[in-house]
């Protein structure tokens, strides 16, 4: 993407950032839809996971994601990937025994594992662009 011109590659970052507002807005959608249509507020729960699931990744990773695919001998960057596994197994858990105590139903179960999974490709999506070595800072 070197010959490419700088406004060109303005637009499609743009491009990209746009997608992961449209991802995280529908995710945002299933979550509140999940409660709304089946008139039950208690997979709201899930929210809770999904503002705790970033935290260890600001405190302890910074801004380095690379660290968290390859293997480490810093015991900040083991517990960050320990606490952020136990906060997205929770962010599914929650409606799985949400379910099993007959509290909600499948359809908001499927909703809500569906707003967990855009969430999940928002992440990923947003981990990738990241390491772009195309990015802003080169204007």
């Amino acid at each position: 993407m070197a010959d490419i011109p700088g406004y060109v590659r303005a637009c499609l970052q743009s491009g990209k950032l746009a997608f992961l507002a449209i991802l995280v807005s529908g995710g945002i959608v299933l979550q509140i839809l999940a409660c709304a249509l089946y008139d039950n507020w208690w997979p709201m729960l899930t929210a809770i996971m999904y503002v705790l699931l970033p935290m260890p990744l600001l405190f302890f990773a910074g801004s380095d994601t690379s660290s968290l695919v390859t293997e480490s001998s810093s015991g900040w960057v083991d517990a960050c990937k320990f606490l952020t596994g136990a906060s997205s197994i929770g962010s599914i858990a929650i409606p799985a025994i949400l379910k099993h105590a007959g509290v909600i139903g499948w359809g908001a179960v499927g909703m809500q594992m569906g707003s967990y999974l855009i969430f999940v490709i928002a992440i990923v999506c947003y981990i990738r662009m990241n390491g772009d070595d195309d990015g802003y800072s080169r204007f």
